[in-house]
């Protein structure tokens, strides 16, 4: 059984491994206790490990794939049996496990005819397929089928642009998130004012991490997201003259430039995340993906005006995207109609 502990303020909090299991090849489970909290602190805890272990942990991904003669993605080859898209959206399932940062290439070559599979493509000696059986292709005739890879390791996910293909080399929309889904639950334990909080954390991810691993990796990247705080000074800067209503003209332009700065910082944020945090329901979150609003930042463009007139999406739907925007990030839609064109 794994555990481990680690001492916060007079606490000595401990981490246990309740259990591990194997569903599949893809799919891996762990249960995790971690206590003593005092009262609030294992809620606090619960939040941010559970967006560190969706958002925070990386994955590898193939993110590009090169099919020779070949004009667009719904092209067909004679002798394959699915079309050029099709393919793709294989090799975007294919589950890998990389310890190289670097963009790194793999190439498969199969001679049909055969069931192309992951574990038909020659990869680099630090990339490993976690399911050699993951299905790509089958070549129907006597012919052979290349396909050069490109791989990359990184957060989240990326939508790429269908246009800029050429020269048959297609983008893929790279899903670099290895762990599935996360649940945590709080329980008390103790009587009166020694009452105290354990927290139980399930983690589900695809096995290019473990869930021990994806949870080790979650607490270190939130320690590295902590340490900037950590150099903090408090230091007395008053604003204010004498007189309360005067302000001098560079401290207040000093203000607006950093009211600006934050404005735009939180701007950049937003466009770095996905509606999936929103966790809607899917009737509201596949009308948004259609409406190709990917983005907190695409969300708050449209006013409530706006989303209605979306095909599909009703009031309800606009209530949900309105209060999940509210709960999780305190934004609130645009009042004002916008005029943008959702029909697309």
């Amino acid at each position: 059984m794994l555990e481990n502990e680690t001492s916060i303020s007079t606490q000595r909090i401990q981490w246990k491994c309740l259990e591990l299991k194997t569903e599949g090849k893809r799919l891996h489970y762990g249960r995790f206790a971690v206590s003593p909290f005092k009262k609030g602190q294992a809620s606090t805890v619960g939040i941010a490990m559970r967006r560190a272990l969706l958002q925070e942990v990386g994955g590898t991904s193939i993110t590009r794939a090169k099919f020779y003669g070949v004009v667009h993605e719904y092209s067909t080859i004679t002798g394959i049996q699915e079309t050029i898209h099709d393919a793709l959206v294989n090799l975007k399932e294919i589950v890998l496990k990389s310890d190289s940062n670097d963009i790194l290439e793999a190439f498969s070559s199969v001679m049909g005819p055969k069931e192309v599979t992951a574990g038909d493509t020659s990869l680099p000696s630090r990339v490993k397929a976690i399911d050699n059986s993951q299905y790509i292709a089958t070549i129907t005739q006597p012919i052979s089928l290349n396909i050069e890879l490109k791989i990359e390791k990184n957060c989240g996910y990326r939508i790429e642009n269908s246009n800029d293909c050429r020269d048959g080399q297609f983008y893929i929309d790279a899903v670099f998130m290895p762990v599935r889904n996360v649940n945590y639950s709080i329980h008390l334990f103790g009587n009166g004012r020694a009452t105290q909080e354990i927290s139980f954390i399930e983690i589900w991810t695809n096995g290019s991490p473990t869930p021990h691993e994806a949870l080790s990796e979650a607490s270190k990247k939130l320690i590295d997201l902590s340490t900037p705080f950590s150099g903090i000074r408090c230091r007395d800067v008053s604003f204010l003259e004498d007189d309360e209503n005067s302000y001098d003209s560079t401290r207040s332009s000093f203000l607006q430039v950093q009211f600006g700065n934050a404005c735009n910082l939180e701007g950049k944020l937003f466009k770095n995340i996905f509606i999936d945090q929103l966790e809607l329901p899917a009737r509201a979150f596949n009308c948004l993906k259609r409406a190709e609003i990917y983005t907190i930042a695409d969300s708050l463009n449209y006013s409530r005006e706006d989303l209605s007139k979306i095909k599909n999406f009703g009031k309800k739907s606009v209530d949900q995207v309105s209060k999940a925007l509210w709960e999780r990030f305190s934004k609130e839609l645009p009042s004002k109609k916008l005029g943008l064109n959702q029909q697309k």
